[in-house]
């Protein structure tokens, strides 16, 4: 057309464009400044090799590459960045065609639920179709244009396929959006056409120009700020959940100031744990897995505020934990659909932003005189019988919480404890108190396992050399994902991996037998005698000898003493330490007595199994709706 204006452009291919393009993006909060996408993760197959891999080579000088053993673990691997960096930024993943890619379903939505950004970059079919049925494709009789990749619909927070080179001009900069916006954020997934990667087009120089994404806060309004302080005002029983979202928001300090100069007792999430440490304030973990004192004051709360959190089933006890006939809650959260759960009074708001202004507007109220104390007390009270319950028992292993303890002791300001399944996360919650200065992630959202080595992998990313990255794993879930110990060895991330060996998946035994009566398949076992499951002897695991054959360091430490030394000697140490803890197979940690709703049987033979369920449905009784 006439007049038209041709911008510089360059010949790149669909491929080496994303590359180019993920290296000039950057994100901003507070004037802190830094890349969005630093580095990539890639196990290379024929989907991926020729597109993506020549492109990193050709243009990746700032985006280093990085080799997992596994494709769902490079997932929890940018889970954990993700985490450590406050959600300001993330690392790409890359798998080829076919089961490569489907490996990272299940990392996406661990990301999703967890809401933490993760940029995945699946391989896919090829778009003209030329070839016929590629290898590893999967037809569908009706649907032709249905590939795998379509199964990271519902599990992205954005979702695009590019069939053409030109699409990346407005699929990116829509992914960083979702990347980086606190209130969408999640696995991002663009799945890439294996020829379309290597198709090329001009694109437009302008397109690789750094930019800064601005992470907002987003302030509060003056109008729910004056209704949330209406309703916290009028409370003689208030109450402070404080979830993952302090964590995101770096709101730690301005929910200290909300505590402290109100006098509400503070709770923590999962995600949540480690928002306030050193305080009268703090009454410990909530819910399923929290503490008898928290759970205690949350039954006679008044005004519930809730703080960045999700409200999942393990924070409310199946919604049977707030039991006053009137309680109300304010809600505050970046999310809007999070901040209407229980039909809270919502404040849509970053929580830093939003507790600093709600602590303004109840200038001069506090808490009544004599709920420090009643707080006070119930904490004395739960600690004496947490001690109790962690006291070493004659002839037995040691039990998973004098582990934990033991490895509290030796936490350091900067320093990291990471759990996702089994009994750590609930007894981390329940008894970890998290030291000034370090920091906690525990991922119970999705409560993956093997979640937990690669997602410290992504922290020690993150944090560099200093600190110690303590990775907390039950035997069982170890099983499911050791390998990335190798990639701990090849690209010197130091680790610290405590393995709890107590024969198997024994939350899930104690779980099955305490509402059942029965279990099967949860202890690793041989065959028995009648061939219908492995309830035989015990299997033994060298994890020991494990361990040292993917080149870490490895101990074993029967007792509190051997635990001790060999963490003293692991802090020491340049090297991935793993340290192999044998622990009593049928000690759970003291019960919070919060209630949990299961599908129990609602018919059995078994007597003991019908009376367990009678048992169960009768504590249902205490749900509610709010």
């Amino acid at each position: 057309m006439d007049g038209a204006v041709t911008a510089p452009a360059v010949r790149l291919t669909t491929a080496q464009a994303l590359v180019r393009w993920l290296q000039a993006q950057y994100s901003e909060r507070d004037g802190e400044v830094q890349r969005a996408v630093p580095a990539i993760f890639a196990i290379f197959g024929h989907g991926n090799v020729l597109g993506l891999g020549q492109a990193i080579q050709q243009e990746g000088r700032e985006l280093p590459l990085y080799q997992p053993k596994n494709e769902q673990a490079m997932v929890h691997a940018a889970i954990g960045y993700a985490k450590a960096s406050r959600r300001l930024a993330t690392l790409a993943c890359t798998a080829s065609i076919g089961p490569g890619s489907t490996n990272m379903l299940t990392g996406a939505a661990t990301a999703t639920t967890n809401r933490l950004p993760v940029l995945l970059l699946p391989s896919d079919t090829f778009a003209n179709r030329r070839q016929g049925p590629v290898l590893q494709q999967l037809e569908h009789p009706t649907e032709a244009d249905v590939t795998v990749n379509d199964a990271f619909r519902p599990l992205s927070r954005f979702f695009d396929r590019i069939a053409r080179p030109e699409q990346l001009l407005t699929a990116l900069p829509q992914a960083m959006r979702v990347l980086l916006d606190p209130a969408e954020t999640g696995a991002v997934t663009i799945a890439l056409h294996q020829d379309v990667q290597g198709e090329a087009f001009d694109y437009p120089t302008g397109f690789f120009a750094r930019r800064e994404w601005p992470v907002t806060r987003r302030p509060p309004a003056p109008r729910e700020i004056e209704a949330a302080a209406s309703a916290l005002s009028a409370a003689h029983r208030p109450f402070v959940i404080a979830g993952g979202g302090v964590r995101h928001s770096a709101a730690e300090a301005a929910l200290r100031r909300f505590a402290e100069d109100l006098g509400i007792p503070v709770a923590e999430t999962s995600a949540g744990k480690g928002s306030l440490t050193a305080s009268e304030r703090l009454v410990g973990g909530l819910g399923v897995n929290g503490t008898r004192a928290a759970n205690e004051l949350a039954r006679v709360a008044d005004v519930v505020v809730c703080v960045g959190t999700r409200l999942s089933d393990f924070t409310t006890g199946s919604h049977s934990l707030f039991q006053d006939e009137d309680v109300r809650f304010v809600a505050i959260n970046v999310n809007a659909a999070d901040a209407a759960k229980l039909s809270a009074t919502a404040v849509v708001a970053d929580a830093r932003e939003a507790l600093d202004a709600l602590r303004e507007a109840l200038a001069g109220w506090t808490s009544p005189p004599g709920y420090c104390q009643t707080v006070g007390d119930a904490v004395g009270r739960w600690r004496v019988e947490l001690e109790a319950d962690l006291a070493p028992r004659a002839g037995e292993p040691m039990g998973q919480g004098e582990v934990l303890r033991a490895i509290e002791r030796t936490v350091e300001a900067g320093d990291w404890v990471v759990a996702a399944a089994g009994w750590q996360p609930g007894d981390l919650l329940k008894l970890w108190e998290t030291p000034p200065g370090s920091f906690t992630h525990i991922e119970f959202a999705f409560s993956c396992m093997g979640h937990e080595i690669p997602a410290g992998l992504g922290i020690r990313m993150r944090e560099g050399p200093a600190g110690e990255v303590f990775v907390v794993i039950g035997d069982g879930t170890y099983l499911m994902h050791p390998t990335e110990l190798v990639t701990a060895v090849q690209e010197d991330l130091k680790l610290t991996v405590v393995i709890l060996d107590n024969g198997g998946y024994q939350s899930i035994n104690g779980l099955a037998l305490g509402h059942a009566g029965a279990a099967a398949g949860n202890e690793l076992r041989r065959r028995g005698a009648d061939g219908r499951f492995p309830d035989g002897e015990r299997l033994a695991v060298d994890y020991v000898a494990n361990a040292r054959s993917m080149g870490c360091e490895a101990v074993l430490a029967e007792t509190v003493d051997a635990l001790d030394g060999a963490l003293r000697g692991a802090r020491a140490a340049d090297a991935t330490t793993v340290i192999v803890c044998p622990t009593a197979p049928h000690r759970a940690l003291l019960s919070g007595e919060a209630f949990w709703d299961l599908g129990v049987p609602a018919v059995a033979a078994d007597e003991t199994t019908r009376r367990l369920a009678a048992d169960h449905l009768a504590r249902a009784d205490t749900q509610r709706r709010y």
